[in-house]
C-alpha cells in the first residue's frame, strides 16, 4: 500500500494519521535541511499542534540547497509530502504515525528564484535550520566567519544567485527590508553550543560583507533563538522499511525511525510570531545555555566516547557498546567525572537521573543506532561536543586521561579496521586532511595536534594534554583497547 493521500483512510487503525484538512494549512515555516532529525523532531511538534486544530498558518515548506536533497524531495513528492514516523523502543509497544506537517519542498538547483521568493514572502515567518554542525562556515576556535570559502566568495560576488544558506537568507532578508516586510526568525536546530548565536554570527558575517547597512538591519531586527534539541534518529535502513511494511502494509519510500524520547528547550525570542509549541511539550526559557551544555556534553560527548572505542572493539551499533560492561563503565565515568563537574545547575533536571536515562537510551536495541552515524564527521563533532569539556578541564587542572582517550581513539578509528581485522566505514567531510594527519609515523602526534579545525591553538599548547594524548595513543597502538580501558578506568 503506497503511502499517499488516497491511501490514508485504508491504513490500519493503530497507525495515527492527519485528522486536519491539509489543504487549509499555510506554510509559515521554511526548513532548510530536511533529513531524519527534522522529520522526527521539529516537524512532529508542529504536527501535534495541527492535529489539535491549531497552528494552521505554521505548516512547513522544506528547502534543499544540496544535490543530495533531491532524493528526499522526490520521496516526499511521490507521497504527497506524507511520511511515517516509526518509533522503536525496547518495550513491545511501537508508535507509528503518518505525518502531514510538510506541505511543499523546494530545491535550490531546480528553482532558485522560487526559493528566494518563498523566503522573502510575508507568509514565511520562521526559517529553521538543520544544516549539520559543520554547515555554519565558522572557525570553531575563534568563532570567525570563514568568508574566504569558495562558495561564500561566489555568493558575495553574485548575491542574487546564491548557493549557500547564508547567501539565500541574506538575499531574502534584503528583499524583505526593501519591501518593508518584517524579517523572519532564524531558528537553528543543530547540535551546536549556542546554535542561535552561531547562526547569527555567520549570517552577520556574510551580510556585512555584502552590505554593511543590511548587516546592521539584521542585527537590529532578526531574532536567533538558541535551542537544545534531543532525539536519537538513526539512519533509515531497508530493514526498517521492510519491518514497517510487514507490520502495517505501508510502503514508505523514506520513513523516519526514532526513539520514543524527545526533548526541545527553546529560547522565546521570535520577531514575527511562533506556533504555541509549549502546549505540546516544548520548554520555553530565557536562557537555554545550561540545558544545551548538559545535552551536548553528556549525550553528544557520550556518543563520541562510545563510538570510536566501540568500533575498534568490533561493535557496530550503540546498544552493543552498552552491553560491553567495560566500555559502559568508561562512558559513565567520562560523564560523571569529566563532563558533570563543568556543568552548571540545570533547572528542573536531576543530572544523575538524566545520565541514567542516557545509558538506557544508548542501550536501545530496537532502534539499531549505527556507530557509523554517531562517528561520522568527527573533525566537526569533536570540537563542539568534547572540546568544551576539555577546555574546562585544562583551565581547572583536572585529570585528562579519559577525555584524551576519546581523541586517541578517533585517531585509531581513521584506520577503518577493528582489532579483529574487520573493516568499517569512516566518513568525514575533511577526510583527506584527517587521513594525512592521522597516518602512522613518528611525528603522528604532532601532525594530529596541528589539525587546527579540531584542536584550535590552545589545546596543542597544553603540555598536560599533549602528554595524556600521546600516552593514550601509544597505549591503544601497543596494548589494545581492552588494556587501555582497564588502565584508564583505574586512574
Amino acid at each position: 500500500m503506497k503511502l499517499n493521500s488516497e491511501t490514508l483512510a485504508r491504513l490500519p487503525a493503530r497507525v495515527l494519521r492527519p485528522v486536519y484538512d491539509r489543504r487549509r494549512v499555510r506554510q509559515g515555516i521554511v526548513h532548510i535541511g530536511v533529513g531524519g532529525f527534522h522529520r522526527a523532531h521539529q516537524a512532529i511538534y508542529t504536527e501535534q499542534l495541527l492535529q489539535q486544530g491549531q497552528a494552521m498558518e505554521w505548516g512547513i515548506c522544506g528547502a534543499g540547497l544540496r544535490p543530495e536533497d533531491r532524493a528526499m524531495r522526490e520521496a516526499l513528492v511521490s507521497q504527497d509530502y506524507l511520511y511515517t514516523l516509526y518509533e522503536l523502543g525496547d518495550s513491545a509497544d511501537t508508535r507509528i504515525q503518518v505525518v502531514g506537517a510538510i506541505g511543499d519542498f523546494l530545491l535550490a538547483d531546480e528553482d532558485r528564484p522560487g526559493l528566494i521568493a518563498r523566503l522573502a514572502s510575508p507568509q514565511t515567518r520562521i526559517v529553521s535550520l538543520t544544516i549539520t554542525e559543520g554547515g555554519y562556515c565558522t572557525d570553531d576556535d575563534t568563532g570567525e566567519f570563514l568568508a574566504d570559502l569558495p562558495a561564500i566568495r561566489h555568493d558575495l560576488a553574485h548575491p542574487e544567485a546564491p548557493t549557500t544558506v547564508f547567501g539565500f537568507l541574506a538575499e531574502a532578508l534584503a528583499r524583505r527590508r526593501a519591501a518593508g516586510v518584517a524579517p523572519f526568525t532564524v531558528m537553528s536546530c543543530d547540535n551546536l553550543p549556542h546554535n542561535g548565536r552561531v547562526a547569527r554570527n555567520a549570517l552577520l558575517g556574510f551580510a556585512r560583507r555584502r552590505d554593511p547597512a543590511l548587516g546592521d538591519w539584521i542585527a537590529e531586527h532578526v531574532c536567533f533563538p538558541n535551542s537544545m534539541v534531543d532525539r536519537i534518529t538513526p539512519t533509515t535502513s531497508d530493514a526498517h522499511r521492510r519491518r514497517l511494511q510487514a507490520e502495517t502494509g505501508i510502503e514508505d519510500a523514506w520513513p523516519v525511525v526514532a526513539e520514543p524520547f524527545s526533548q526541545w528547550v527553546l529560547e522565546d525570542r521570535f520577531c514575527d510570531g511562533r506556533p504555541a509549541w509549549e502546549t505540546v511539550g516544548v520548554q520555553f526559557t530565557d536562557d537555554v545555555t545550561p540545558y544545551e551544555d548538559m545535552k551536548i556534553g553528556l549525550l553528544n560527548g557520550g556518543h563520541q566516547a562510545l563510538a570510536y572505542l566501540g568500533a575498534l572493539l568490533g561493535h557496530r551499533y550503540a546498544h552493543e557498546t552498552m552491553q560491553d560492561r567495560q566500555l559502559r563503565d568508561y562512558v559513565r565515568a567520562y560523564m560523571d567525572r569529566d563532563v558533570t563537574p563543568g556543568l552548571k545547575p540545570v533547572p528542573g533536571i536531576d543530572l544523575t537521573a538524566y545520565k541514567d536515562t542516557l545509558i538506557q537510551r544508548f542501550a536501545n536495541v530496537a532502534i539499531g543506532d549505527q556507530i557509523s552515524r554517531i562517528g561520522y564527521d568527527g573533525s566537526s563533532r569533536l570540537p563542539k561536543f568534547v572540546v568544551p569539556t576539555l577546555m574546562r578541564q585544562i583551565d581547572t587542572g583536572a585529570p585528562l586521561a579519559r577525555t584524551a582517550l576519546i581523541f586517541a581513539a578517533w585517531v585509531q578509528y581513521q584506520r577503518a579496521v577493528d582489532e579483529q581485522g574487520r573493516p568499517f566505514t569512516v566518513g568525514d567531510p575533511r577526510a583527506e586532511q584527517v587521513a594525512q594527519a592521522t597516518r602512522p609515523g613518528p611525528d603522528q602526534v604532532e601532525r594530529v595536534l596541528a589539525l587546527e579545525p579540531v584542536f584550535g591553538r590552545k589545546i596543542p599548547a597544553c603540555p598536560a594534554f599533549v602528554d595524556a594524548f600521546r600516552r593514550q595513543l601509544e597505549r591503544l597502538q601497543t596494548l589494545g583497547v581492552r588494556r587501555t580501558l582497564a588502565l584508564t578506568l583505574a586512574e
